[in-house]
């Protein structure tokens, strides 16, 4: 029996230790950072494709008050309401203090400089796709913005998900940087697919998740519930936007859709940093949408 008890715990031990090692976070070291001087005109143009302000600047902020990245937006879910956290330039309450290659790690792996699991709140899942550069050239904008002392607001999560540790086998459940789109791709769809699915993170809200929070990729984009409880989030696969690729171009613009209706909601802060963007960005993210499988519901 006491042999018995003793590979017991032995056992225990070994699968407890493996699965610890299989889940850890794992930040990205400075080796695997490129070396390249940000460039903070091309990382402005990162942060309105990539929503920065939509999350992270106050709710009722416009103009120039979206560049305070003060945070303490709220966001519900099924798993408890979480807050986004100050990221301006702060030292103290922000990230003033952090180095660039915690910031990558952050958004790229989802590992805070602490090296704890972020909730997959924070889109970290898509934005994996992007490239190094692209976030490095975002940081350098990063460091152009004002700082500001509010502090972050603790996310309301209880248990079991209260615990960050269990984030690693979420992770290895649901976290990979593939491409949804495959296939014969032009340079147009190519570039929209980048900034739907790297960048933009539009299925993060557009696509349904399964009782585990992890999205149900065969349902891409077709809608999902809203995590408020109000309303649906629209399917935007050809199965129900028939809208054409100029129409759709022209709505991510100036919010105006083909039938004069005017952008509300969630999506006319989509719309604000879109606004801000190329045509040929706008143009290419129709080309992507027209491009995806049609769904129909």
């Amino acid at each position: 029996m006491r042999a018995l008890f003793r590979w017991t715990v032995f056992l225990a031990l070994v699968v407890g230790g493996g699965g610890y090692w299989w889940t850890m976070p794992r930040a990205l070291s400075v080796a695997e950072i490129p070396s390249h001087a940000g460039d903070a005109e091309a990382g402005e143009r990162i942060f309105w494709a990539a929503g920065c302000a939509s999350c992270h600047s106050a709710a009722e902020a416009e103009g120039e008050d979206r560049l305070i990245l003060s945070g303490g937006r709220a966001f519900p879910s099924d798993f408890g309401t979480f807050y986004a956290p100050n990221i301006s330039m702060d030292d103290a309450n922000g990230i003033g203090s952090w180095s660039e290659v915690e910031f990558v790690s952050a958004v790229m792996r989802g590992v805070s400089p602490q090296g704890q699991h972020y909730y997959p709140a924070f889109p970290y899942t898509t934005y994996a796709r992007a490239s190094v550069s692209d976030i490095q050239d975002l940081w350098a904008f990063m460091q152009t913005l004002p700082a500001d002392p509010t502090a972050s607001r603790a996310h309301d999560v209880g248990f079991p998900f209260s615990i960050r540790a269990s984030l690693g086998g979420w992770k290895l459940l649901f976290f990979n940087d593939d491409w949804v789109l495959e296939g014969d791709l032009s340079e147009e769809e190519t570039h929209g697919r980048y900034l739907v699915e790297a960048l933009g993170h539009c299925g993060e809200c557009h696509t349904a998740r399964n009782v585990l929070g992890g999205m149900d990729m065969a349902n891409w984009l077709a809608g999902a519930p809203n995590p408020t409880g109000q309303g649906r989030i629209p399917n935007i696969t050809p199965g129900d936007l028939n809208w054409s690729q100029r129409d759709l171009a022209n709505y991510l613009r100036d919010g105006f859709t083909p039938e004069f209706d005017v952008v509300g909601g969630e999506m006319a802060e989509v719309v604000a940093n879109l606004a801000q963007l190329h045509d040929e960005d706008r143009a290419a993210i129709a080309a992507y949408l027209a491009r995806v499988p049609a769904i129909e519901n």
